[in-house]
């Protein structure tokens, strides 16, 4: 790390002098892709702690305390909070360790015992949060609108160099309006928003843990299970998906929650409402590189794309957005990513 942090020199005084933490070590543990940064902290005796930097001036941590608290009501597994300085952009957080569910499974661990875990989490979240999402601001019209609008603007102009024609506006902006209207149909729940592998922690005891839940909003029942089955890092056979789906619902519904009047319905919710995540990352995932300089995430496009091709030739009222995403948007993109993988930014 550069000696020249002054974010990093300003963190390890808080610790040492406000909070009279026995500082010993420091690294890096991660970034998000945010502005946010994560460091690992170790005392003499060689425990560890995390601290979350937040630049008071581009990220504010009371979202995060308010949904941690939250969360924890519900008996999920989030770190503990041990400190935090509003003013500063500090929090310092028990430590989940460095196994993601996204390393295990590549690793080749047990997918169905790993996905029951996450499931019997989200059930919990969606069960036992309910009187806390009435703390959450909505994932409403505008919400879900400004998100998708990320797409035409990154994804299609500027990764894939189109000129979109007027007659393509106006059949991305009614794509937009039904899947707005169809998330609105769903059952209200609280929506964690990115709860997917790279967010879940393998874990020895009350496994997973669950991080960076900061954006939680109000919003549709369908959201975070697809978010974790049709994940943008790792997918998995539609059959297997399914299974999941069916599963899940049943669970759902012993548990006192909406699961839909039969499970074609269900099932509708869990796509459409992936249709309009994976639109939103489509235009994410190309931010994150022409805005942010962050490459990592292009290699995820594909797979993202693919969700979107699959999810709207399953549903007629899609039919033409299907043929316009297969004609206009899935050539474009492998030429895309090499030329910017090479860095042809225009």
């Amino acid at each position: 790390m550069s000696s020249s942090d002054s974010r990093l020199d300003q963190l390890q005084n808080w610790l040492r002098s406000e909070l009279r933490w026995p500082l010993a070590r420091v690294a890096s543990a991660s970034a998000d892709a945010s502005f946010r940064r994560y460091f690992r902290v170790w005392d003499a005796a060689g425990a560890s702690l995390i601290v979350m930097d937040a630049p008071p001036d581009r990220e504010d941590i009371r979202p995060y305390l308010r949904v941690s608290a939250l969360l924890a009501g519900c008996d999920v597994h989030v770190p503990r909070v041990e400190a935090s300085d509003a003013r500063l952009g500090f929090v310092l957080l028990e430590d989940l360790g460095s196994t993601s569910y996204l390393s295990r499974l590549q690793a080749g661990g047990d997918a169905d015992a790993l996905y029951a875990d996450a499931l019997q989490t989200l059930l919990r979240i969606q069960i036992k949060g309910r009187e806390a999402a009435r703390e959450l601001p909505p994932y409403d019209r505008s919400a879900l609108g400004r998100e998708m609008a990320l797409m035409p603007e990154w994804f299609c102009e500027r990764h894939l160099g189109l000129e979109l024609e007027q007659s393509e506006r106006i059949l991305i902006d009614t794509t937009f309006e039904f899947l707005i209207l169809e998330a609105l149909a769903q059952p209200t729940v609280f929506v964690h928003r990115d709860y997917h592998s790279r967010n879940l922690m393998v874990l020895e005891r009350d496994s997973p843990g669950v991080i960076d839940f900061q954006d939680a909003l109000a919003g549709p029942s369908g959201y975070d299970l697809v978010s974790l089955l049709k994940d943008c890092y790792i997918d998995w056979p539609r059959e297997r998906v399914e299974a999941w789906v069916r599963g899940y619902r049943m669970r759902l519904l012993a548990a006192g929650g909406e699961g839909g009047s039969d499970e074609g319905l269900f099932l509708r919710w869990f796509d459409l409402a992936g249709l309009q995540r994976h639109i939103k990352v489509l235009g994410i995932f190309a931010r994150l590189w022409y805005r942010d300089g962050k490459h990592g995430y292009l290699r995820d496009l594909p797979r993202t794309l693919d969700y979107v091709c699959d999810t709207a030739r399953r549903y007629a009222e899609l039919r033409q957005f299907s043929q316009w995403v297969q004609r206009r948007l899935l050539p474009r993109l492998e030429h895309a990513n090499a030329r910017a993988l090479a860095g042809g930014l225009s």
